[in-house]
Order: structure tokens, then sequence, then C-alpha cells
């Protein structure tokens, strides 16, 4: 399957300030999105608290972590993002993805709305 890209503008939860608008790499294998520090502190997001992640080659490694809204594609969710070392692709976990209502087609890989949101 290959790489999936969406943009996004990610804010603080209040939307003050200037968003952080960039092409996030979709990653259907991580909880959490994850973007470079220095862009999210401009964006007016603070880190909440630190926790330890798995990187995909298996090491442990521990990042600040803040919560901040996403928008992209006429949706917005509020989800966990993870600030990452300066310079890094931007990721959008599974988390945000299924906030807000989008699925990866895996036939197409693209991106879809979900016609509702199942509540069962």
């Amino acid at each position: 399957m290959g790489a999936t890209h969406v943009t996004i503008s990610v804010s603080n939860l209040e939307k003050k300030g200037e968003p952080f608008e960039a092409e996030f790499l979709v990653d259907t294998g991580a909880l959490d999105c994850m973007g470079p520090k220095d862009r999210l502190l401009e964006a007016g997001i603070k880190p909440e608290g630190k926790r330890v992640y798995e990187l995909a080659n298996g090491e442990p490694v521990e990042y600040e972590y803040g919560f901040a809204r996403f928008s992209f594609m006429g949706n917005e969710a509020v989800a966990r993002i993870i600030f990452g070392p300066a310079g890094i692709e931007p990721l959008l976990g599974v988390v945000a993805l299924e906030d807000a209502g989008i699925l990866v087609d895996p036939v197409s890989n693209t991106l879809k709305h979900l016609p509702a949101r199942p509540l069962k």
C-alpha cells in the first residue's frame, strides 16, 4: 500500500493565533499524531505531559505531547499530538482520522468520508 497524505491545519484548542498547516502522512499504524515541536509551539499548542512511544524500528523514545484541533477535508477533530524533532514529517494518527469521520480506502488508498458516524 502506498503513502497517503492530507493537508491539515493544526491549531490550539481555543483556535487562537496562527495555525500550523502542512501535508501529513496518514499513518493508520499510529494512534497519536506527531508534528515538529517548533511549529506546534508557534501555533500555541502547549505540552501537557510526556509518554514513551515505540518507533517503527522498535526503539522506545520519550516525547512530550499536547492536545490540538485538526481541520481537514471539511471536518474537525481534537486529538493528542506528539512534539517531535524539528523537520520531522507530520503524522496523522488513526484516533484523529477516525474522530474526523474519515477512513482510508485500502483498495484506492484514498481518504473517504464516513456516510454516518456509527453509534453502535
